[in-house]
């Protein structure tokens, strides 16, 4: 039976290859973005390309209350969404004091409160139905604080905890609940966040592959990459006052040669 799958984030990057890898599935989608004129150009594109159904919703998900006009929207359209993915997410880099409150609560409303909130819209006819799926984009940063991006490692916390309590709430009513945890990926994240970027990237189709397999494994989170696993185990063994001390000599140093 063919499902309807929601990106948000869905413009560029890993957003756009979820995109593309459901449509070739037969998948119809609901992509979700700020850019319109990106969304318009992509949806018909994969219409064209997999005779798929794409619906585009053109909106800010860090501003208030965006999470229920994208489901009144879906509601509308008299959709049932299958697949949740909530992408839509951005960091900052440098100094805590280097950008403002206003910038970090549309960073936090957009990686948490969004996140939150579609979960919350979309799940309950998931567990009506007995099936569904959300995966909610996490990172490497989840395992671990990281200095000079520290609101961002904060928020991508939260979406681990948040995501694995709920896929033990939830797998006993047929739900599949993944926190996909890219490390460095080649994206537009480095865009605002160049303090933090490096040259080792993993590709978008790297991480959506990774996801992919994971899903099917039922895990409760997957990180992209081998030497991004290994970075996680390091957060998890070594005591996480020296951990700190090493990601933030290490930073200083990146940013001094820059």
């Amino acid at each position: 039976m063919t499902k309807t799958a929601l990106i948000t984030g869905a413009s560029s990057g890993i957003g756009e290859v979820f995109a593309r890898r459901f449509a070739e599935k037969g998948n119809h989608l609901i992509l979700v973005a700020r850019s319109k004129n990106k969304l318009d150009q992509l949806a018909t594109e994969l219409s064209t390309k997999y005779a798929v159904k794409v619906h585009v919703i053109a909106i800010d998900l860090s501003v208030e209350k965006a999470a229920s006009e994208v489901f009144k929207q879906t509601e509308q359209l008299g959709t049932h969404v299958d697949i949740l993915v909530n992408n839509a997410g951005f960091g900052l880099s440098g100094e805590f004091l280097n950008h403002s409150p206003d910038i970090y609560r549309q960073q936090m409303m957009l990686n948490i409160t969004s996140v939150v909130e579609m979960t919350h819209y979309y799940l309950p006819k998931m567990v009506a139905k007995g099936d569904g799926t959300i995966i909610n984009l996490a990172s490497l940063l989840s395992f671990f604080p990281f200095p000079y991006c520290s609101v961002y490692s904060a928020t991508k916390a939260f979406v681990l905890s948040f995501t694995e309590s709920l896929w033990e709430e939830y797998r006993h009513k047929g739900i599949k609940l993944l926190a996909l945890c890219p490390g460095p990926t080649d994206t537009k994240f480095f865009d605002t966040a160049k303090d933090v970027e490096t040259n080792n990237k993993r590709t978008p189709e790297q991480v959506v592959a990774t996801a992919i397999k994971a899903l099917g494994r039922n895990k409760t989170y997957v990180i992209d990459g081998g030497v991004n696993k290994f970075n996680a185990f390091l957060g998890r063994v070594l005591p996480r006052k020296t951990i700190v001390k090493l990601f933030g000599s290490a930073i200083r140093k990146s940013m001094t040669a820059k």
